[in-house]
């Protein structure tokens, strides 16, 4: 969005350790594997990597996204690729040292992709150092005949850690929903829903009472209702929240009127990600240096964001808070730069 960090700030984004714990796979794709793909059809990147850009709707930015990545994503070993050169960029450029992504149900329907292969290729693309968890999107609609048995099995997948509920927020929802997240609940793994960003509260609140989940994707609607944004700090719920995507999809109009300032300051716990990057033409420093200038968050405040992510985390509780200490460390050599 044209938010350039200042050599004090990058050095201190540079030490910073870092989640991405909203992310999706096939729009984190590198640019030049979809050009490498068909060079005639996509000679350079989209013009939604513009700061100005803004998409026309959710179906525009839908069209585009799978117009570039849809085919590429036809294999375990294409998503291993990919997902090798997505994780190291973020552990080595971008000081990220856990990750939690989604592979779409979707893509996996439309090539007759191998899910627990998928799953396993992801994982096994994680440099040394780095922490990956994987999640299942499934769209609203993405359960049907076609697709019922092996969802239900995915519950079963070794290396997947999650479910996440994908897709238009506007399109119908079936009773499989809450039954499919509440095995996943029962079987130890994690559940989240995308709510609170093309639809207001009451899909929050559907996603909180129906689904029971702890992580809501994006999640920034919330603010138009108070006594909903009590109760997601009361009840900690963490809001992975994505400002560079949500100004480009035209959710706020400005990220100077970007209500993760509001919900932070009421206690509400959120997370910084990139969501699809390839689409939005961003990087995670980029979201930081954003709400550091467009929002004022302070140094502590950014470190703040940064250790909800790792608070969240499926870590264990002394890896998270070795990484609290060290965001701490961080800060405190830093504020004097840029007080």
């Amino acid at each position: 969005m044209g938010y350039q960090a200042s050599k004090a700030l990058a050095a201190f984004l540079e030490e910073l350790p870092k989640t991405e714990t909203h992310l999706h796979l096939e729009g984190a794709l590198p640019f030049h594997f979809v050009h490498a793909m068909d060079p005639e059809r996509f000679p350079q990147p989209p013009d939604s990597w513009a700061d100005s850009f803004r998409f026309r709707s959710f179906a525009h930015f839908e069209e585009e996204l799978l117009t570039m990545v849809a085919q590429y994503h036809s294999s375990p070993e294409r998503y291993f690729e990919s997902a090798r050169e997505i994780f190291d960029r973020l552990y080595h450029e971008e000081h990220v040292r856990y990750v939690e992504c989604s592979f779409a149900s979707g893509v996996l329907e439309f090539v007759g992709g191998d899910g627990p292969a998928t799953a396993e290729a992801i994982k096994r693309a994680a440099p040394p150092g780095l922490e990956v968890r994987t999640f299942l999107g499934i769209h609203h609609l993405g359960y049907n005949a076609d697709t019922a048995r092996w969802i239900d099995e995915s519950v079963d997948w070794q290396h997947l850690d999650g479910v996440d509920l994908h897709g238009p927020e506007t399109d119908p929802l079936g009773e499989w929903v809450p039954r499919l997240w509440a095995r996943f609940a029962a079987a130890g793994k994690r559940t989240k829903a995308h709510a609170g960003e093309f639809c207001g509260p009451e899909f929050v609140r559907y996603a909180l009472d129906e689904l029971n989940v702890k992580r809501v994707q994006h999640g920034v609607r919330s603010i138009e209702d108070s006594q909903l944004v009590q109760r997601l700090a009361a009840e900690a719920v963490t809001l992975d929240v994505c400002p560079i995507s949500n100004v480009k999809l035209g959710v706020v109009p400005s990220m100077e009127s970007h209500p993760v300032r509001q919900l932070f300051d009421a206690g509400v716990r959120c997370t910084l990600s990139t969501d699809d990057p390839i689409s939005f033409g961003n990087r995670l420093h980029e979201e930081y240096v954003a709400l550091h200038q467009a929002l004022h968050f302070s140094i502590p405040e950014l470190g703040q964001l940064a250790a909800n992510g790792f608070s969240v985390a499926d870590l264990s509780e002394a890896e998270k808070a070795s990484r609290r200490a060290e965001i701490d460390a961080v800060v405190a050599r830093h504020v004097p730069q840029l007080a």
